[in-house]
């Protein structure tokens, strides 16, 4: 009901920037061109977690582009899943590079059922939708297999460093039954709407893993990719990578107290 209600709330009341407060718009031209105005970037975690797919990310974790994801991720800015799920639809063209034209099938990275409850709907899962999308409309065969769940319960996030993350998230996502013959046969992406540490997407990439090595083979690919791929919206705590260079993100801290990362 809630989501219902956002929904049609969005359509009735006069929006505002959710980058800027600006009024009468969803997104002004100024936060649009600073989520999608920059080309997709490599980006890493250091220290990097074992199992990590490469990473493509849309944007970095800062001003206008931390505003809009908290805006859509935590007080219900639906409309504002069509731009994020454009931007994050040009990380997964990057991660794709040129690989075969075979079917992006885009995996988010699950958020405790609590979690989806509290904010009334599943922020990944529908910029993923919103990403989909886009990349059909480009060309791109692409589709969402929300097939990941968390499959025992995690701590707090908050707080904790790179290793005692993994160690949070170890063993704590599966394939759901069935979900490893989706797999079968596609270009698989996982998805995530930030990144920090890199442990929620190498947790999401060995599951992934498990699965098709049970259930059959996917072609997991992309220019040098020997798992999956990996993109986030956005990132934060990570090193851009490109010729050979790497310099620091600049860091900024979310609600948490952590510094924040597509895909």
């Amino acid at each position: 009901m809630r989501a219902w209600w956002q929904d049609l709330t969005d359509l009735v009341l006069p929006a505002e920037c959710g980058g800027c407060g600006k009024p009468r718009t969803v997104l002004c031209p100024e936060c649009r061109a600073a989520l999608t105005g920059a080309a997709p970037s490599r980006v890493r975690p250091e220290p990097k977690p074992p199992g990590l797919p490469t990473v493509h990310a849309a944007a970095r974790y800062a001003d206008e582009v931390r505003a809009v994801l908290l805006a859509h991720k935590e007080r219900g800015a639906l409309a504002l899943a069509a731009p994020l799920g454009t931007a994050l639809a040009r990380a997964v063209r990057a991660g794709l590079g040129s690989a075969a034209p075979r079917p992006a099938l885009l995996v988010p990275v699950p958020s405790a059922r609590g979690a989806v409850r509290a904010r009334g709907h599943d922020p990944v899962r529908r910029m993923a939708l919103a990403a989909a999308g886009d990349l059909r409309r480009g060309g791109t065969p692409a589709r969402v297999a929300a097939v990941l769940r968390q499959c025992r319960p995690v701590a707090d996030q908050s707080g904790l460093d790179s290793r005692q993350r993994q160690r949070n998230l170890a063993g704590a996502l599966s394939v759901v039954p069935g979900g490893g013959r989706l797999l079968a046969g596609a270009t698989v992406v996982l998805v995530d709407d930030l990144m920090t540490t890199g442990a929620s997407l190498a947790e999401a990439a060995r599951a992934v893993r498990e699965a098709v090595d049970a259930g059959g083979t996917a072609d997991v690919p992309a220019s040098g990719k020997t798992d999956a791929a990996g993109v986030s919206a956005v990132y934060g705590r990570a090193t851009r990578e490109g010729r050979g260079r790497r310099r620091p993100a600049r860091t900024t801290r979310n609600r948490g107290g952590s510094a924040t990362e597509r895909a």
